[in-house]
C-alpha cells in the first residue's frame, strides 16, 4: 500500500517514514501533484510556525491539492502543525487562515502552568471512527503531546478524542470525512500511538479494496 507523505519543506519526514515501513507501507514522498494521486491515502506532516506552512503550501498549491483531495474522498491523516494546518485560522504569530477542512480557531494556551504543553496525556474518546475498533483498543491510552497552541472552536461532531491538560479540553483527534488529524506525532507516542496509526492504515486498506 502507499502512502504519499506531503513535503512542503516544513515536516518530520524521517520519522514518518520510518514508522510507515515498520507497518508495512511504502511511503512515497512527494510534492507532485500527479505522483500523490496514485497513492491509496496521504499524509500532511509538520513542524514549525502555521504562517510559514500556510506560505508554503499556498505558494505550490499544495492547498488547493489538499481541499481536491477532500472533495475526492481521498483519506488525508494530518500530524501535530499538520492537523493545525487543516483548521479554518491560527493566531500564531499573525492570524493566518488555514485549508478550512475542519471547523476551528488555533489559539495559544492561556491559563496554565507550561507552556507547551509537554508530555504524555491520556486521550478521552467521544466517537468513535470507521477506521477504529471501541472493543480492541488497549486500555492505556496515552500520547505524547508537544505543542503551544490548540484548536479551539472546534465542531464537537468532528471530535473523535481530547486530552485534559490543566482543565483545558485540548482535541487530541479530529475528524471530517475522509481526513482525520491527530494533534501528537502517533509515531513517537509509544505503543499507543502506533496502534492508531496502524489501525488507521487498515482503515485505508479497507477502503481502497
Amino acid at each position: 500500500m502507499k502512502i504519499g507523505v506531503i513535503d512542503y519543506g516544513m515536516g518530520n519526514l524521517f520519522s514518518v517514514e520510518q514508522a510507515l515501513k515498520r507497518l508495512n507501507c511504502e511511503p512515497v514522498i512527494s510534492s507532485d501533484f500527479q505522483v500523490l494521486e496514485a497513492c491509496d491515502a496521504l499524509i500532511l506532516p509538520g513542524v514549525g510556525a502555521f504562517p510559514d506552512a500556510m506560505k508554503r503550501l499556498n505558494e505550490t498549491k499544495l492547498n488547493e491539492f489538499i481541499v481536491e483531495q477532500k472533495k475526492r474522498n481521498k483519506p488525508l491523516l494530518g500530524i501535530c502543525l499538520g492537523m493545525q494546518l487543516l483548521f479554518e485560522k491560527s493566531d500564531e504569530i499573525e492570524l493566518t487562515a488555514g485549508i478550512g477542512v475542519f471547523k476551528g480557531h488555533v489559539k495559544r494556551f492561556e491559563g496554565v502552568s507550561r507552556i507547551p504543553h509537554m508530555g504524555w496525556n491520556e486521550l478521552q474518546f467521544t466517537s468513535v471512527p470507521e477506521w477504529l475498533v471501541e472493543n480492541s483498543m488497549p486500555e492505556e491510552r496515552f500520547v505524547y503531546f508537544v505543542h503551544s497552541f490548540y484548536a479551539t472552536e472546534f465542531a464537537q461532531d468532528e471530535l473523535v478524542a481530547y486530552a485534559d491538560y490543566e482543565g483545558v479540553k485540548v482535541p487530541g483527534i479530529m475528524k471530517s470525512g475522509s481526513f482525520t488529524g491527530m494533534q501528537f506525532h502517533p509515531e513517537k507516542s509509544g505503543k499507543f500511538g502506533m496502534y492508531l496509526l496502524e489501525q488507521w492504515l487498515r482503515g485505508v486498506e479497507v477502503s481502497a479494496c
